[in-house]
């Protein structure tokens, strides 16, 4: 029995081997195979040729052999503008290899190769999230140690069982033109020829976790030590790291083809153990957008395009600003509503004002954008500030959809119609689907446009805003007329029909999912910061304040007179149709639908208050419609009623 379980294990180990080297399939496989070579051939080719000789004849002959299937491989890539460059580079390199050229030269071929392919053929080059560097060590252990040794040099175990024998992630010249891509596309893919296993199976997230430790083993603490020091203090090593894709590609000699080489080690150990703090850079990097679009936004208006500069400023505010609002929000709000106004007042020059004000406008933009460049340039964010930026977005976004659908479940309960509730639920979880929904096509499959987020933003708030209304207007009438339980008990089991019923969920639905919607591409963008269990932890103690306030909203409700309880919701309920017609206007603004005319008044989001002259005006004559409504309501209760 013992020896038929022993023959289980190990058929059940080469099964398992067998899925995991199963290559996995799609339109980028062949591009990623291709560059899979060509890094290979990058780094190895040393350790076959010395100054023109062959010192491995074994390597050399695999050098031989990857750069003839990297020409095969290139040939037979999808039709594309750059398909016969790639080709030809790749030839190139075969050609050099051939020729048992300098390694220097050949590495630096494969590497333009690789350039020319990804431009061609592009492919996700970084992770969607920091990776786990903790997970990753807890994994190497766990699957690598055994052949490639606990600290990653060569030695475990079975090395000496395996020909080739194990990569030695120690060894610092193979280290220096090895990149993080590279890595994680062996641990993905495996090599062929070699005992080196495919880890597919393992999910992407974990297959970075171990490329980015992996690729820490040829440096040690003094390095990333020194690195974090230049990262913080020197401009061109931020500028060779502008982001985390850059992290991953870049290998520490093409990095030494820009800044000093000690510095390009120092640089490339701290950021491969540290890879937030490119994240942080990157937010930095989309001022560069907003400043270059600024820029030609300024050259339209000089030349009297009032159409182009006015495109261009939004997209200067949608394109590059707005992705950075969740992580300066969560660090310096003061700042964030400072550049908003800005941007308002500069949209507004164009629109209505001289040169000279567009300029000065302009140059204000400015000065704001370097000092968000100064907060979120230097270094990722503190863990408490993520936790206090999720925690205040969800109780911001979720509170008026707690009030709208608080409200509707405690006028069901008053009414006696438990039968319509589930009506009202299934809108908000179905909005909650939808919210997940959401994140997953934002994630994995598109950028959803900042002019996209506000217009589904600006054009749901109206929606609600115009239903709601109309909601407390009804609710005050029959508040008013003080006869609540008889028109409960005689109408409303007649008149809440299947209609009726359909428009609880619709509105249930809108008002949940336009703040689900946001939530989840703020999160998305503090999930750069790299915090994840202050993100989440965040996001609980958010959930646990709205579940308790809804709580109480309930059970106050509950106790409340029938009577006063729908003269104070019918306030309520138009009071955040004020709040949601000022959001409503604010967000088709910014997406370039509606004009903007700057006041000097204060910016208060919740309340849903703008500096503007159009947000105010839809909020005044919102408001205008409501008091006219009371005023009257209050006029018919006290006539005498007929008998």
């Amino acid at each position: 029995m013992k020896r038929l379980l022993l023959v289980l294990s190990v058929w059940l180990c080469f099964l398992g081997a067998a899925v995991a080297q199963t290559p996995s399939s799609g339109p980028e496989e062949g591009p990623r195979q291709l560059w899979q070579l060509l890094d290979y051939v990058a780094v190895d080719y040393g350790g076959a040729v010395e100054k023109g000789a062959v010192v491995s004849e074994s390597e050399y002959a695999e050098m031989r052999d990857f750069t003839a299937n990297a020409v095969t491989q290139a040939r037979t890539l999808p039709a594309h503008p750059s398909k016969e460059a790639v080709i030809a580079a790749a030839a190139k390199l075969q050609e050099a290899v051939t020729n048992k050229a300098d390694g220097a030269d050949v590495t630096r071929l494969a590497h333009e190769a690789e350039a020319l392919l990804i431009a061609a053929y592009p492919m996700p080059v970084a992770p969607k999230a920091l990776p786990d560097l903790e997970r990753g060590a807890a994994l190497f252990q766990a699957q690598c140690a055994a052949c490639h040794g606990a600290t990653g040099g060569g030695d475990g175990p079975l090395a000496a069982q395996l020909d080739p024998p194990p990569i030695a992630f120690t060894d610092r010249e193979r280290a220096r033109s090895r990149s993080l891509m590279a890595l994680y596309q062996v641990v993905s893919q495996g090599v062929a020829g070699t005992s080196m296993p495919s880890f597919a199976t393992l999910p992407d997230e974990d297959r970075w976790a171990l490329a980015f430790f992996a690729g820490t083993l040829s440096y040690d603490g003094g390095m990333r030590e020194r690195g974090e020091q230049l990262w913080k203090r020197d401009p061109a090593a931020r500028k060779a790291f502008p982001d985390l894709a850059a992290v991953t590609t870049t290998t520490e000699v093409a990095a030494a083809g820009k800044i000093a080489p000690e510095a390009a080690r120092d640089i490339t150990a701290f950021l491969r153990s540290q890879p937030g703090a490119a994240s942080a850079a990157a937010n930095a990097s989309g001022l560069t957008l907003s400043r270059t679009r600024l820029d030609e936004s300024l050259a339209a208006i000089r030349k009297g395009d009032k159409a182009s500069a006015t495109r261009l400023a939004l997209s200067a505010y949608l394109d590059g600003f707005e992705p950075l609002e969740p992580s300066l929000g969560a660090r310096n709000k003061a700042l964030l509503t400072e550049v908003e106004n800005g941007m308002l007042a500069y949209r507004s020059a164009i629109a209505n004002g001289t040169l000279a004000q567009t300029e000065a406008a302009a140059q204000k933009l400015d000065y704001l954008f370097a000092e968000v460049e100064k907060e979120l340039g230097g270094q990722a964010a503190e863990p408490l500030t993520t936790f206090l930026g999720s925690l205040t977005i969800l109780l911001r976004e979720g509170l008026e959809a707690l009030l709208i659908v608080v409200g509707m479940i405690a006028f069901l309960k008053k009414a006696n119609r438990p039968d319509v509730l589930r009506y009202v639920h299934g809108g908000w979880i179905a909005a909650l689907a939808a919210g997940g929904l959401t994140w997953g096509v934002a994630t994995y499959f598109v950028n959803i446009s900042g002019a996209s987020r506000e217009v589904t933003e600006g054009l749901s708030s109206l929606f609600a805003a115009l239903v709601l209304l109309s909601v407390g207007l009804w609710m005050h009438q029959k508040s008013a007329a003080g006869r609540w339980q008889a028109y409960l008990k005689e109408k409303l089991s007649t008149a809440m029909s299947k209609r009726s019923a359909w428009a609880l969920f619709g509105l249930s639905f809108i008002a949940v999912y336009r703040e689900v919607f946001e939530t989840v591409l703020f999160y998305s963008a503090l999930s750069a910061d790299g915090n994840g269990n202050a993100l989440l932890g965040g996001l609980g103690l958010g959930i646990v304040l709205l579940a308790v306030l809804a709580w109480v909203m309930l059970k106050t409700s509950a106790r409340m007179p029938i009577g006063k309880f729908f003269s104070i919701s019918s306030v309520l309920v138009a009071v955040l149709a004020v709040v949601l017609a000022g959001k409503g206007v604010a967000g088709l603004q910014e997406a370039g639908w509606v004009g903007a005319t700057p006041l000097m008044a204060p910016r208060i989001d919740l309340l849903g208050i703008y500096p503007s002259t159009e947000t105010v005006t839809a909020q005044g004559v919102v408001l205008l419609i409501a008091l006219a409504g009371f005023f009257m309501n209050a006029y018919r209760a006290r006539q005498p009623r007929p008998a």
